[in-house]
């Protein structure tokens, strides 16, 4: 790459290689001209007025390629399904959501890419909600020019993965809530779960079809289960019951369903006693007391992935106790903050 200097007004006629910006204080900052621009004779006068005296053009040598042509190509590399690129300004492409949904971010693939030489690719955590239009990435490469190699490394990094950025829609499945306890089935507690749990399902946009309170029973536990299955719930959620004490049936009750138990007991807090299992297409929660007075738990972890389709397995699970434990703060700020990250 050669830079040339040049007197404004010689310019008439010339190509800019990069963004030429302008900051007007409370009105404007952003570029005046962007790159590619021919200089005209009417812009000459405007551009002496701002203090540009002199121009700096990029003239690039063989194998070399321009900041906006590199992070465009470094974008599309990086770009899974539901999202957008916005056009580069000052030498930065913002990928943004589409739609509303689960966002994914391959942190492997990132590390990877963020290994090339003067690539900078800065994404959000993995596996959190994310609105249209919301900001997911930010791609840049640190010089003006870099060598085309650097493009073609990242996407030989792409090409191994399968959308490195992505988002998925969340489906609005139907979910089967069932209350277990003989203190609210038999009337001697007013029972505070299902309101909770109500708005819970609702704030993820899935339809919270029927609310089945039952005693501390093996065999009726199990046959609501079945029930709810065989009337086409997709997500049947057994809350209270979770824990070690005899009198605790609930995972019995989920085992006796004939259900392939992914996992009892998780690394996050609060939710050590949470149940995930599989029976066919239907997906079976056991959901600990903790749903009922915390803001934020293993919950929110795990309903939207299984609403945006995806499968989990025990692995999933040990993954989650990096960054699993909730402060349970005083003033809930998820999903901004480290719960979950």
């Amino acid at each position: 790459m050669t830079i040339r200097k040049m007197h404004t007004k010689d310019c008439e006629g010339m190509i800019l290689g990069h963004d030429l910006s302008t900051i007007a204080p409370r009105e404007y900052q952003g570029p005046l001209f962007k790159k590619g621009h021919v200089i005209c004779a009417e812009d000459i006068p405007y551009l002496q007025k701002i203090a540009k005296d002199r121009i700096y053009l990029v003239d690039l040598l063989p194998g070399q390629i321009h900041e906006n042509d590199a992070i465009t190509h470094i974008a599309q590399a990086v770009a899974g399904e539901n999202v957008i690129l916005t056009e580069p300004l000052k030498g930065r492409i913002n990928i943004k959501a589409k739609i509303d949904g689960l966002l994914k971010v391959n942190r492997q693939a990132i590390t990877a890419i963020n290994t090339v030489e003067n690539t900078v690719v800065s994404t959000r955590q993995d596996n959190i909600i994310v609105k249209r239009g919301e900001l997911l990435a930010g791609i840049k490469v640190v010089p003006l020019v870099v060598d085309k190699t650097v493009v073609l490394s990242v996407e030989n990094i792409a090409d191994r993965y399968n959308g490195i950025i992505s988002v998925k829609p969340l489906r609005n499945l139907k979910v089967g809530a069932i209350i277990t306890g003989n203190e609210v089935y038999y009337g001697r507690l007013k029972d505070q779960y299902a309101p909770i749990f109500a708005e819970k399902v609702a704030s993820y946009g899935a339809t919270l079809m029927d609310i089945s309170f039952q005693p501390d029973d093996r065999n009726r536990i199990r046959d609501a289960i079945m029930n709810y299955k065989k009337n086409g719930i997709d997500i049947i959620i057994a809350t209270g019951g979770m824990s070690v004490d005899p009198e605790d049936v609930t995972p019995d009750a989920i085992r006796a369903t004939g259900a392939q138990i992914i996992t009892y007991g998780t690394p996050v807090l609060p939710g050590d006693m949470f149940m995930l299992a599989y029976h066919g297409d239907t997906v079976i929660l056991g959901m600990p007391g903790c749903g009922m007075y915390a803001k934020t738990t293993i919950f929110d972890l795990v309903f939207p992935r299984l609403l945006a389709g995806e499968w989990l397995s025990k692995l999933d699970f040990a993954s989650m106790g990096y960054g699993g434990l909730c402060l349970q703060c005083e003033n809930c700020t998820y999903p901004v903050c480290p719960f979950g990250k």
